[in-house]
């Protein structure tokens, strides 16, 4: 019998229908994945199981009981958001019992006793902190737990609504995660998982349903379809799986072994000595665990943290570093992984998002020229696929895949030379994730030089000419993507061997999953 239930929900905002007739049935004791592409409907909907949005018709019911006419039946629902929404000043176990009703102890807050009580959620579910800690200073990881852990201080909860909850995680945090979603189920709970990883899907999922363009198009057991037909069925397409997006030959005159950038033992937070070199028209690609230094070293090559030792030369030119602005003059774009924080004003609309970052092409004496602001919002919504209302509507309606492609195309309208991808397509579908995939190809075949920093091996292996892998904050190989197996990658990752001056690893044991 279900527990939550849909039937025939809808939710209309002015002139856009976001779901039309939605039926959703979730069992306790059962993971329901709930799938769709980016703009699907998925956040709609969770906004209404929630409580937090209203449905325009269609009913809903929580444990036989509708909800709108007693709304303490939504405490049954909680929901864990794949951006990280804590007090990074405020402890761990403050965090974990806001509001400090969740202790138990009435409106009078024990800390001695609150921080007992988190040691025994931080303990259930592998929190590597203590109670006291503050949150900004604990692992990425560690704090995607923890939104799982404060969501199941709500002794009323039920039903568990986990939104990519593994995006920030390797695969061991992920069996750590998968291991907490059992332990609820056990306990005869729900869990609602969305997720773009397939293999995560399969391995977690009971039943599934589909939602396109706002309507549900495909609902049953997960094992009844394979990823093929489930890709399918998100899509309304085929869509080629293993398709590869390495560049092939450069376009016009540049040269494939130009050197564009050369890093030579450059050191700072959380990375020592490190030096590699970067083609024109190549797709470098840097693969490591969470905490290895990746995202720290191309910071600091961009400005954004400051360099303890070491140089870089950009063309045979020596490289300002510890200055954004003139990494941006000289041509050089780094394109954050934290997309809503560092990477869209979410209240302008995608015109604003657009014209902010090229003033350059469209001021003159008496200001912006709108004409000309028009016509490169015009070209960047056309050449990289953005769908949208128009140019006017809020960044923050759109789908994080065409948040992506438009951070991407007004980076392009600067022309840069050299372009840092940090986890572009977390979060993102499959389709979209190919669509900006292929934008990366493009762009390295017209001799743009493009870093990509991704925790996905699938991903690295199917955009970049070489990988370098990492592992606490240094270099532990140089490989050819094309010709260089899994298991040397993740030996590597995990430093298991050494290299070799041709970039190959010896003494790799490779046994593990990244």
């Amino acid at each position: 019998m279900a527990y939550l239930e849909t039937r025939g929900l809808g939710r209309d905002f002015p002139g856009v229908t976001a779901l039309n007739n939605v039926d959703l049935s979730i069992e306790l004791g059962r993971t329901h994945i709930l799938a769709g592409e980016n703009g699907a409907g998925k956040s709609t909907l969770v906004k209404i199981l929630t409580g937090t949005d209203n449905a325009s018709r269609g009913s809903i019911t929580i444990d036989g009981q509708d909800p709108t006419e007693n709304p303490e039946l939504y405490r049954k629902i909680a929901y864990v958001p794949q951006e990280l929404s804590l007090f990074p000043d405020v402890s761990v176990a403050e965090n974990l019992f806001m509001p400090f009703d969740r202790t138990g102890h009435g409106g009078l807050v024990k800390r001695r006793l609150m921080e007992a009580e988190a040691q025994t959620y931080l303990d259930r579910f592998g929190i590597e902190a203590r109670p006291s800690d503050l949150v900004r200073h604990i692992s990425v990881p560690d704090q995607q737990l923890l939104q799982i852990a404060r969501a199941s201080t709500n002794r009323d909860m039920k039903v568990l609504i986990l939104d990519e909850p593994t995006s920030a995680l390797t695969a061991r945090e992920v069996a750590r995660v998968f291991e907490v979603i059992r332990g609820f189920l056990d306990r005869d709970h729900a869990i609602v998982f969305i997720s773009h990883k397939m293999e995560e899907v399969f391995e977690i999922g009971d039943d599934y349903t589909v939602l396109r363009n706002g309507e549900k198009v495909d609902a049953g057991q997960v094992g009844a379809i394979d990823e093929a037909g489930l890709i399918r069925a998100m899509s309304g397409r085929e869509v080629a799986i293993d398709e590869h997006f390495r560049p092939a030959v450069l376009r016009d005159d540049a040269r494939p072994d130009e050197t564009i950038m050369e890093v030579d033992h450059l050191s700072g937070h959380m990375f020592d000595d490190i030096s590699f070199t970067l083609k024109r028209g190549e797709i470098l690609g840097f693969a490591g665990l969470v905490g290895a230094g990746r995202s720290e070293l191309m910071q600091t090559i961009f400005g954004f943290r400051k360099a303890s030792a070491g140089r870089v030369r950009v063309e045979g030119r020596d490289w300002k570093l510890n200055d954004t602005s003139a990494s941006v003059a000289g041509g050089m774009l780094y394109l954050s992984e934290e997309r809503k924080q560092h990477g869209i004003f979410p209240l302008l609309s995608l015109r604003d998002n657009i014209g902010i970052s090229v003033l350059s092409l469209t001021s003159g004496r008496a200001g912006i020229d709108f004409g000309k602001e028009r016509d490169i919002v015009s070209r960047v919504m056309g050449d990289y696929g953005i769908r949208a209302s128009g140019p006017g509507q809020r960044m923050s309606h759109l789908s994080g895949g065409n948040q992506q492609k438009a951070i991407i195309g007004r980076a392009m309208a600067t022309t840069p030379r050299i372009l840092i991808f940090d986890e572009p397509t977390k979060g993102i579908d499959i389709r979209t994730k190919a669509e900006i995939y292929r934008i990366m190809k493009s762009l390295a075949e017209e001799g743009v030089g493009i870093i990509l920093i991704s925790s996905e091996m699938t991903e690295l292996r199917r955009c970049a000419s070489r990988i370098l892998t990492m592992h606490g904050g240094r270099l532990t190989g140089d490989f050819d993507a094309a010709t260089t197996d899994t298991e040397t990658l993740v030996g590597a990752i995990f430093a298991t061997g050494t290299t070799s001056e041709a970039g190959g690893m010896n003494d790799a044991e490779t046994r593990h999953d990244i």
